[in-house]
């Protein structure tokens, strides 16, 4: 009997740890919402491949003013949107984050708006969340899965997948396909700060990469007062359904658990371009319609 208490002691204190520290986790992906000052810092470092004619991109300083809203709370799941605020006339939908406890199913960032469909083994993601990053149209960006890390006075979140071309490369270079990225994303005492060591790579039509050059970003986020993100809030109010209802068609398009690939201009326009021309009170079927249209 004695024997049989001490195993259900133990049981029950792992399961009570394993709990508290998804609660930190959950904990530390909240406290990225909010409105933030946000200080963009993207310096290409190192040159990797032999070759003269080779241009560094130019290093990129920018600002910004965003409002981080929390759009989904379950135990599970948390979905992050990103608002970008210009002026108070002008918001501009930024990326998304969705943060997924346990999760099994990634898409994997191959090139040419490809992605690869990929399963997981649970006991492989135990205790990890998956962050999914998403494109201003809520089409894929990149995912990766990990743990978060609470130790040392440290609170953070690393890992490294592949990636489409950001938009701040996408119209300059063409000399490479595949920015590999280590992201990290760390809790602060100003708010938070998301952290990168890229690679930029060639894959050829094998999945063979070379590395033609490095970089290093540093995204900060400082912590404001709510009030100063008035804008965005109230935008966001007027336009929610659209975009929840914008997410739901590409939510039964990664249901169906298959390579993803997509095309860059429908009309001459990419899909970015045809959603935020549409009006907030625009029909699901509509936004449907247009989605549908990218997808291959």
């Amino acid at each position: 009997m004695n024997k049989l208490f001490t195993i259900l002691i133990a049981f029950i204190s792992f399961h009570s740890s394993y709990a508290q520290e998804k609660q930190k986790d959950i904990e530390s992906i909240k406290k990225m919402c909010g409105c933030y000052e946000v200080k963009f810092n993207f310096t290409e470092t190192f040159q990797t491949i032999n070759d003269s004619t080779h241009k560094p991109s130019p290093t990129k300083k920018d600002y910004g003013l965003e409002w981080v809203e929390l759009v989904e709370d379950t135990p599970n799941k948390l979905v992050l949107q990103h608002l970008l605020i210009v002026s108070d006339n002008m918001i501009i939908k930024h990326w998304r984050q969705d943060w997924l406890y346990e999760n099994t199913t990634l898409y994997q960032f191959e090139k040419d708006n490809t992605w690869k469909y990929v399963s997981l083994q649970p006991k492989d993601v135990k205790g990890q969340w998956t962050q999914k990053v998403y494109q201003v149209d809520d089409s894929p960006r990149y995912e990766g899965t990990a743990s978060w890390i609470h130790k040392d006075g440290k609170d953070y979140w690393m890992n490294t997948t592949d990636a489409p071309l950001p938009r701040r490369e996408h119209t300059i270079r063409k000399d490479y396909n595949v920015l590999e990225r280590r992201n990290i994303h760390e809790i602060t005492s100003y708010g938070w700060l998301h952290e990168q060591d890229n690679r930029k790579l060639v894959r050829d039509g094998k999945g063979n990469d070379t590395e033609i050059a490095q970089e290093k970003g540093l995204d900060l986020y400082v912590k404001v007062d709510n009030s100063k993100c008035l804008a965005a809030q109230n935008w966001w109010k007027v336009n929610q359904k659209l975009w929840k209802n914008v997410r739901e068609k590409w939510q039964t398009v990664f249901n169906k658990k298959q390579n993803i690939q997509l095309e860059s201009t429908v009309d001459n326009k990419p899909l970015f371009s045809h959603l935020f021309d549409l009006k907030p009170e625009t029909k699901k079927e509509e936004t449907d319609k247009i989605i549908d249209s990218f997808v291959k």
